[in-house]
C-alpha cells in the first residue's frame, strides 16, 4: 500500500507519543522508507504542532478562496468582463472576481481561448457606399486610360488634405484588446482629439512628391480653392481639371497639357 501524507503524520504522532526526539523520529522514518520519507523540517513542524496540543493529523480549513475557482460561474463572469471592456487587465479581473492570476490565465487561454492583440490602424472608417464610390472611380480611370498603357496617366496627380494633430498616440500596449477565437481582428481609426491641429494638403505625381501646402487660418477647403489658389501657385503653367468625389470641375477642358488632379 502506498503511504500518503496522513499515514506519515500518524507515524510521526506515534513516535512523538513514544518520546522519540525529532532526529530519532526522522532517522527511523528514513531508514524504513528511504526517499519516500518526509523531510526533517516536516517532522520538526509536526512535533511543534503536537507540543502545542494538536491531536488531529488532518489538514485544517484555511481562510480565503478555495484552491480551484475554474468553474463555469467564474468562466462566464470573466467572459462578461471582457465583453464589457476589451482592455480589461489581469489585475482588474482579479480585483473584481477575487481569483488568482494563475486561474485567470487558465480561464482566458484554456477555456475562453482569447488572446490580446493590437488594433490595426486604418486612415478612415469608410462606409460601404464610400468604398463602392472609390472602386467605381478606379474602374473609370482604368477604362479612360486603357488599363494604364496610355501616356496620359503621366499627367495625373493626386492630393488630399488632412488635419495634423498635436498629440501622442497611445502605445502599442495601450491599444491591445481581448479578442475571442471566432472574432475578426480589431481596427482603429487613426484620429483623436488634440489641443492643437494644422490642416496640410499634399500632392503626388508619377515621380513622387510634388508639393505640401499648409492651410493657414483655413477651416475648410473646396474645389474652388484648389483650382484658383492652391494648385496654380504650386504647379504653375499647367491647365487643371479637378475630380472631387462625384463630379469634374474643369477649368480648361481642351488644352493638350491638362493635368488631372484627384482630390
Amino acid at each position: 500500500m502506498e503511504l500518503n501524507r496522513e499515514h506519515f503524520r500518524a507515524i510521526i504522532f506515534h513516535n512523538f507519543r513514544r518520546g522519540l526526539s525529532r532526529q530519532e523520529c526522522f532517522d527511523e522514518l528514513n531508514s524504513l522508507y528511504s526517499d519516500k520519507a518526509p523531510s526533517y523540517s516536516t517532522v520538526k513542524n509536526w512535533y511543534n504542532e503536537f507540543n502545542r496540543g494538536r491531536c488531529s493529523i488532518q489538514d485544517e480549513s484555511r481562510a480565503g478562496r478555495p484552491k480551484s475557482v475554474v468553474v463555469p460561474e467564474k468562466i462566464n463572469a470573466v467572459r462578461e468582463l471582457i465583453k464589457q471592456d476589451r482592455h480589461v487587465t489581469y489585475r482588474e479581473i482579479e480585483a473584481s472576481l477575487d481569483i488568482s492570476m494563475t486561474s485567470i490565465n487558465k480561464i482566458l487561454h484554456e477555456h475562453l481561448s482569447v488572446k490580446k492583440i493590437c488594433s490595426r490602424w486604418i486612415p478612415h472608417n469608410l462606409t460601404n457606399a464610400q468604398k463602392k464610390a472609390r472602386v467605381d472611380w478606379c474602374k473609370e480611370m482604368l477604362e479612360k486610360y486603357i488599363q494604364g498603357t496610355s501616356k496620359a496617366v503621366y499627367n495625373i496627380y493626386t492630393g488630399d488634405e488632412s488635419w495634423i494633430y498635436a498629440y501622442e498616440p497611445e502605445t502599442k500596449q495601450q491599444s491591445t484588446v481581448w479578442v475571442f477565437q471566432d472574432e475578426a481582428k480589431p481596427t482603429k481609426v487613426v484620429r483623436g482629439r488634440s489641443t492643437s491641429k494644422q490642416m496640410i494638403a499634399c500632392f503626388f505625381g508619377i515621380n513622387g512628391h510634388v508639393a505640401t501646402v499648409a492651410l493657414e487660418q483655413r477651416r475648410t477647403v473646396n474645389s474652388e480653392w484648389y483650382t484658383t489658389i492652391c494648385l496654380p501657385e504650386n504647379v504653375p503653367g499647367k491647365n487643371i481639371a479637378v475630380k472631387c468625389d462625384k463630379r469634374y470641375k474643369c477649368l480648361s477642358e481642351l488644352f493638350s497639357h491638362q493635368i488631372l488632379f484627384l482630390i
